[in-house]
């Protein structure tokens, strides 16, 4: 590709829309395979284990929550500039979001390291797992700026159409996770094993080798990351305002989100009558949506690389009808899937919860979710659109207006006073999702999301002068 080539190919199409999302999928399968072997390697150790590696996961995503954000900035900076052509900016955003991942991932890192003690008492840790909890979290600690990189450089691959190296990096980091699992967690094959810590160091090797993993094939591919990839400070001090306006609102949306869920679990332990029940069958139902939902995450990366590049290239009526077109394949194929699975809900529910009380609930709760699957499609498709555009904006205000100004006070209204029981949580969670998506949409078709967008086109000036006067220099 020349410095200023165009990008090529036909990715918008219907066959260019499925080769950008099916590597996706299979990544997003993996990653929760990966998940899924800890918390299962664990449970066969310990109960406490369990316990502890749940809890420090739950945590590990707050640390995470600036790599996160720094991936969707990069996303939609990186592909817009490729989209019009602009490669040596698009090289020293690469180089921005490398270096500044890795320093918030080291910094972080070090604090967490200091503060490690008070931190693991002020979430009142039992005394029980506190050991495991706190050699689970020394160790995630230290294996957080490895997380970062192997969360940003996948990024980059995406910004840059590349589905199959963060892929192929993906099935790495789960095959090498599972067999230091069962291998120095449980002992299989003839390996020593470490139990608990060598499910922690597990984790540590399977991220760092997936790091290194992308690094070298960025390396390699020797387009993006090169030695002009690290631009100077007064570059730096030009270029970084758009990252930031893009992570801020990105990183706010996932704080606000999963606070969301910690308070939504809350009203569910308070509720009047079968709090407990409630609880069991909602954790259950969660663990059957994350893998029901795993196609829409996919759709949502995909909305945001091809709109990315779209925009870059001054073709926004291209990038709404690509919009649309991932919201009808998203929505019909979910929906399509939905109706599938639905008359097998209970068998689903007996087989992950034996109990008869949780089983209901179970049900109560997917049936509610299969409903709602095409307006969750929907949000989450918009969502990965506005990312594309850098207009995160749009979706911090509507995510966190539908988690907190709807889903919650319904929650509680429904669950503690009318309906007096968990189908009152699970109608509210539905509510959220309807109101979400209609919301998003109508953004969509009402406001110039586009201009959010760091390159804007028909005789009006790019959003980041200054940094495109120093792209060559």
């Amino acid at each position: 590709m020349s410095q200023h080539a165009r990008p090529q190919g036909d990715d918008a199409s219907y066959g260019g829309i499925w080769r950008l999302t099916w590597p996706q999928m299979l990544m997003m399968l993996f990653h929760f395979l990966i998940g899924f072997t800890d918390v299962w390697v664990a449970g066969r150790i310990h109960a406490d284990v369990q316990a502890a590696i749940g809890l420090v996961s739950q945590c590990l995503f707050f640390l995470l929550v600036v790599a996160v954000a720094g991936a969707s900035a990069g996303v939609a900076a990186i592909s817009q500039a490729l989209g019009a052509g602009l490669l040596p900016r698009a090289r020293r955003y690469v180089g921005m979001v490398l270096v500044g991942g890795c320093s918030v991932g080291v910094g972080i890192m070090l604090l967490g390291f200091a503060t490690s003690e008070s931190f693991l008492r002020l979430l009142q840790v039992p005394e029980q797992i506190m050991p495991v909890t706190a050699y689970f979290w020394k160790v995630y600690l230290l294996g957080l700026p490895a997380n970062y990189l192997f969360t940003i450089t996948g990024a980059v691959f995406r910004a840059r159409k590349r589905m199959i190296a963060p892929l192929l990096s993906m099935v790495a980091v789960c095959a090498v996770n599972a067999v230091a699992d069962l291998g120095f967690g449980l002992g299989l094959w003839g390996l020593p094993a470490y139990g608990y810590a060598g499910v922690a160091w597990a984790t540590f090797a399977s991220v760092t080798a997936g790091a290194v993993l992308n690094v070298g094939m960025l390396v390699r591919d020797r387009e993006l990351l090169q030695r002009s990839s690290f631009p100077p400070l007064r570059w730096m001090r030009r270029g970084a305002p758009y990252l930031f306006r893009v992570a801020a609102p990105a990183a706010g949306l996932q704080i606000m989100w999963n606070l969301g869920y910690l308070v939504l679990f809350s009203i569910a332990a308070s509720l009047p009558v079968d709090s407990v029940v409630a609880l069991a069958g909602m954790t259950a139902g969660m663990r059957v949506e994350s893998i029901i939902f795993l196609p829409a995450f996919a759709f949502n990366m995909t909305a945001s690389v091809l709109v990315g590049h779209l925009l870059g290239a001054g073709r926004k009526p291209e990038a709404v009808r690509v919009s649309l077109r991932l919201l009808g394949i998203g929505c019909a194929s979910m929906t399509v899937f939905a109706a599938l699975l639905w008359p097998w809900t209970a068998d689903i529910a007996a087989w992950l919860a034996p109990e008869p009380a949780v089983a209901v609930q179970v049900v109560s709760y997917l049936r509610y979710n299969l409903v709602s699957i095409p307006f969750t499609v929907a949000s989450m498709t918009l969502g990965g659109v506005m990312t594309g555009a850098g207009a995160t904006l749009y979706s911090f205000l509507v995510y966190g207006s539908a988690t907190w100004f709807v889903r919650l006070p319904l929650a509680w209204v429904m669950g503690h006073v009318v309906w007096r029981d968990a189908a009152g949580i699970f109608l509210a969670m539905f509510v959220s999702q309807v109101f979400q998506s209609s919301v998003m949409l109508w953004l969509f078709y009402t406001h110039d999301w586009s201009r959010f967008s760091m390159i804007r086109r028909n005789g009006r000036k790019a959003a980041s002068q200054g940094a495109a006067s120093h792209d060559r220099q």
